[in-house]
């Protein structure tokens, strides 16, 4: 039997770790657009010399122009301290433009989640749409970008456009000419742009998983003309290891809110505090995928009014011959007055 191992080249693993080393630290260096222009314009002056003169007249180039003692200055020159040759000067070289375009995919792979939130406020706060939306709202910006990564480098590869300026297309084709050289010795550009791409990006956005679904009811509430200093949250008075979500009077009586984006058992609790709550009106708020329909046979059996999503009370037949489940779009200020007249 052969022993087929997982094994990667030496050569291949230290130019692709001194990459790594490259993108990472430029990261932290922070250069501004014009600390990276004249860089830029340094590396093209002199580039047609012989190594050992090259490297000096850039690095006292940075000598000459970074603060004293600075912590950038410090970081961009343990940078060229790593450079020990021509091909080491190229892969900075490329790194380099990698990390000043670095900002223009980062913006591009966040657009698609800002557009996505710019959506909410016309949906209802309740529906699955919403609730989809601000769950996957901290993961959108990352896969985006890993798709965004693969695709630019895929054509940069190829050598195809990619921006609609006609500066910026030859800038890229340059670029891809970098690519391909530095793929020769195993560099991998993708993998290892990812890697500090993804950490960019995981410092860009908050890390959320989608807003709070009581939130979410309390500001519909809200918008149903409470006042947010009459809403509380509380536990029941007969029951205390059961929390009322919400609580709140109106029109001389009172109501209990117990919220939860799945019911799994958690309904049993709340139906145990009906048994013995005093409370006038009280309500169970779902997004209700996981109801069934003795689910919410129950729930309803013992006094609870149940508010699913829109988009499951549509779906699931059973929950509209269920009197007292509601569709989460009835969720309104004459609802639950009428609830407290059932």
């Amino acid at each position: 039997m052969s022993n087929n191992k997982l094994e990667i080249n030496k050569n291949k693993y230290n130019i692709n770790l001194k990459f790594y080393f490259f993108l990472k630290h430029l990261v932290k260096v922070k250069l501004t657009d014009t600390q990276t222009k004249n860089i830029l314009e340094k590396i093209s002056l002199y580039n047609k010399v012989n190594f050992d003169e090259k490297l000096k007249n850039i690095t006292d180039f940075l000598e000459d122009n970074l603060k004293d003692g600075s912590d950038k200055k410090n970081k961009i020159l343990l940078i060229f301290s790593e450079i020990n040759n021509n091909k080491d000067f190229n892969l900075f070289l490329f790194s380099l433009k990698l990390y000043s375009i670095k900002d223009l995919l980062l913006q591009e792979a966040k657009t698609k989640n800002l557009f996505d939130i710019s959506k909410l406020d016309k949906l209802n706060p309740l529906s699955l749409e919403y609730d989809k939306i601000t769950t996957y709202s901290p993961y959108s910006t990352r896969v985006n970008g890993a798709l965004l990564s693969l695709l630019f480098f895929n054509k940069l590869e190829n050598n195809e456009s990619i921006f609609l300026s006609k500066t910026s297309d030859l800038f890229i084709r340059e670029l891809s000419k970098q690519a391909l050289s530095l793929k020769k010795y195993g560099v991998e550009p993708n993998q290892i742009f990812m890697l500090m791409f993804n950490e960019s990006i995981n410092q860009s956005i908050i890390s959320d998983s989608g807003s709070n679904y009581e939130d979410r009811i309390k500001s519909t509430l809200i918008k149903t003309g409470l006042k947010s200093e009459n809403i509380h949250k509380m536990h029941d008075k007969n029951n205390t290891s059961t929390e009322f979500d919400f609580f709140f009077e109106l029109s001389g009586k009172t109501y209990g809110i117990g919220a939860k984006r799945t019911l799994r058992e958690r309904y049993k609790q709340f139906i145990k505090t009906t048994q013995m709550s005093k409370l006038d009106v009280m309500i169970e708020i779902t997004l209700g995928t996981d109801v069934r329909k003795n689910i919410a046979e129950a729930i309803v059996k013992h006094g609870v009014f149940l508010f699913v999503a829109d988009e499951v009370y549509d779906e699931k037949v059973f929950l509209k011959k269920i009197k007292g489940v509601y569709p989460s779009r009835d969720f309104n200020l004459k609802t639950l007055r009428n609830l407290n007249k059932l």
